[in-house]
């Protein structure tokens, strides 16, 4: 009993004497890092933008694959002006917001940089190919926002975190809960984004939303 007194005298003693202490939390490794960049924190960025502003830009600026795909096609200007986008400096394509509905014609869920192509005029033939990750293919969510540009961005590198970011979230809010298994033949329906393909490749797609079945 003595030795207990004496111990809770001790500690009250510190505590009298030191006022002016508190706890301090240590830090996390992303408050860290984010703390380190200047508070850049690209995935908490995009987290904050994509139900108020992605999706809903997306989905007013966004019209059906086959239209936006012609118009490309026969008027590049009007289709850019349209449903295009690009920075003002630099070498990037048009970046075009497209919806697609239509029938998966071929699964390739083996790979990590998973796709659907897609028959979008009842062909039987791929006419969109529709990225479902987990790797995805460059930066089309963020190269179709005309609210976001590079010259808000510290350098190149952060630039292309913020791009990465949105291929991210869109991956672990959608994408990896998708069935991998019997899609051929599904009826597919997506919202998305996608660069201007070289001639003779298939359009490349990053969806912003996803639904299979049907």
């Amino acid at each position: 009993m003595p030795n207990f007194r004496a111990a809770a005298f001790f500690t009250l003693a510190i505590a009298l004497a030191l006022p002016g202490c508190k706890i301090i939390r240590t830090p996390t490794a992303d408050e860290a890092a984010e703390a380190a960049s200047g508070g850049f924190n690209p995935d908490r960025q995009v987290a904050g933008i994509w139900a108020q502003k992605v999706i809903p830009f997306l989905e007013k600026r966004a019209g059906p694959f086959q239209e936006v795909s012609s118009l490309a096609a026969s008027d590049l200007d009007a289709a850019a002006a349209k449903y295009g986008h690009k920075e003002k400096d630099g070498t990037a394509p048009w970046t075009f917001a497209a919806k697609v509905s239509g029938t998966i014609v071929k699964a390739e869920t083996k790979s990590r940089a998973a796709y659907l192509d897609t028959d979008v005029d009842g062909d039987g033939k791929a006419d969109v190919r529709i990225q479902i990750g987990p790797v995805i293919k460059g930066t089309a969510i963020r190269d179709s926002l005309d609210f976001v540009n590079f010259n808000e961005f510290k350098n190149q590198i952060q630039w292309a975190e913020f791009g990465k970011a949105f291929n991210v979230h869109v991956n672990g809010l959608t994408l990896e809960k998708l069935s991998r298994e019997g899609l051929e033949g599904k009826k597919v329906e997506a919202l998305g984004a996608y660069p201007l393909p070289s001639t003779g490749q298939p359009a490349l797609l990053t969806p912003a939303t996803i639904t299979i079945g049907g």
